[in-house]
């Protein structure tokens, strides 16, 4: 269920746990009335009123709790594209140093891996597949094959070939990193914990006896508004990777860009590209 909630477009979650949750919750009053006097309600507000600040106090905390998580790991989702992305950049340019003919390998097989992540690391992701797709796997695994194979000593490329080793350790963990927070970083049980604090908070305001029924029912549901609103961002930015909220290969794509060649670069031109 939360799958499909993260999957959807906004307005449809949010029908879903906005809408449908606060319908539910002004319904909730009426009928707690019919069974139960008004008088027996205001006898007991007073005591009512402490309970409730109290699981108003706690629901409140694991609330703004699980806010921060699921930004802070949303925002650590991003910043490993754009540390992978760069990376990659580097391994670009410095191939350079290692000579013509490996730096062509080099090259082509990097421009491969980011098309293949591109094209299929992103569709499995956004399914909440933490599994790297065998394309781009490979061409991981070609790019370490040809700098493991490499011979720099006659050349005296020892810092160049460590280097670019060094910035394929960060393509590997910052592709690691992403594939692992594809699935979501709020576990089972916390989601049972916000979801039944979230009922219980908001069911608890059924059984305040107050004299205008109206006013007691809109303050319901601009509580449940309140409440499965913030449920909703997190629903929406749990998995970095899936459904409308979502961490885009944008920066993949632009060092992609950066690697065609530019008309300096043809034949008779003065560059090799950006």
């Amino acid at each position: 269920m939360l799958f499909f909630l993260t999957t959807q477009p906004l307005w449809v979650s949010g029908t879903i746990l906005v809408g449908l949750t606060t319908v539910l919750a002004m319904l909730g009053p009426s009928v707690v009335r019919r069974y139960v006097t008004l008088e027996s309600l205001a006898t007991h507000n007073d005591i009512a009123g402490f309970k409730f600040a109290t699981i108003g106090v706690l629901y409140a905390v694991l609330l703004a709790f699980a806010i921060i998580l699921v930004w802070q790991k949303f925002s650590d989702a991003e910043a490993s594209v754009v540390q992978e992305a760069g990376a990659a950049a580097t391994i670009y340019r410095l191939s350079d140093g290692l000579g013509d003919k490996p730096a062509a390998q080099i090259r082509e097989k990097l421009t491969y891996y980011l098309s293949a992540t591109i094209a299929d690391d992103w569709p499995a992701m956004d399914r909440g597949t933490p599994r790297a797709s065998t394309s781009s796997q490979r061409a991981l695994d070609a790019i370490y094959k040809v700098l493991l194979t490499f011979d720099s000593s006659p050349q005296g490329n020892v810092a160049v070939l460590a280097e670019i080793l060094h910035q394929l350790d960060v393509v590997t963990q910052a592709r690691r990193a992403r594939l692992v927070a594809a699935v979501g970083v709020v576990p089972n049980v916390i989601w049972l914990v916000l979801f039944g604090g979230g009922v219980l908070t908001v069911g608890f305001t059924f059984f305040f006896g107050t004299e205008n029924w109206r006013a007691q029912t809109v303050m319901t549901a601009l509580l449940s508004i309140l409440i499965f609103s913030e449920l909703l961002a997190i629903v929406a930015i749990d998995r970095p990777f899936s459904g409308p909220v979502k961490v885009e290969p944008n920066a993949l794509a632009y060092v992609l860009e950066d690697f065609a060649p530019t008309p300096s670069s043809a034949p008779g031109g003065g560059g090799r590209g950006r």
